[in-house]
């Protein structure tokens, strides 16, 4: 019996961790492909500054492939994908590739910065501002990440959480 209630408590457990942020998330969308270089936007630049204070321009990395990742520590689906990006900032980054995080925490730095440094964030993560999030067209739903090619052009958009094979393809497609 006790063994039973374990299990039904995890269950609620991850059912709250989810739900924190359930009326932000979808689904997610099912694996696709990027768009045709036809067909993408120009991705709109920012400036801000990174946990060291360092300014990060998203036109500093035309050249490369940037996966621009809004998120939050409140989030689970964040907590889910961010193992996914470090490894993928690992794997990927001398082949020209590099993921910038933005985080929407409310509490600024004082909520991102133990966060970044529990989970060894080994990528670029600045504080969104509401202008940034307007210009990528308001982010209402976490995690929200724009798949951006070297020529600064978005080449696919994900709101919600999707598989880390889905984002795992789309970034070899843009590196090759």
């Amino acid at each position: 019996m006790l063994r039973l209630f374990a299990g039904l408590a995890a269950v609620v457990a991850l059912a709250l961790a989810l739900g924190g942020c359930a009326s932000l998330v979808s689904k997610g969308e099912p694996a696709r492909d990027v768009r045709k270089s036809s067909e993408r936007k120009l991705a709109p630049d920012f400036e801000l500054k990174d946990v060291n204070g360092k300014t990060i321009r998203l036109s500093d990395y035309r050249g490369q492939v940037v996966l621009l990742n809004f998120w939050a520590t409140w989030c689970g689906p964040c907590k889910i994908e961010i193992p996914w990006f470090v490894e993928f900032q690992r794997t990927f980054k001398d082949r020209g590739f590099t993921v910038i995080g933005v985080s929407v925490d409310e509490d600024g730095w004082e909520a991102v910065r133990p966060f970044l440094a529990a989970r060894q964030v080994n990528y670029p993560v600045v504080i969104a501002t509401p202008e940034v999030e307007t210009r990528y067209g308001g982010v209402e739903a976490l995690p929200m990440s724009f798949l951006i090619d070297r020529d600064g052009r978005i080449a696919s958009t994900h709101v919600g959480l999707v598989t880390k094979k889905t984002y795992e393809d789309e970034i070899r497609q843009l590196l090759d």
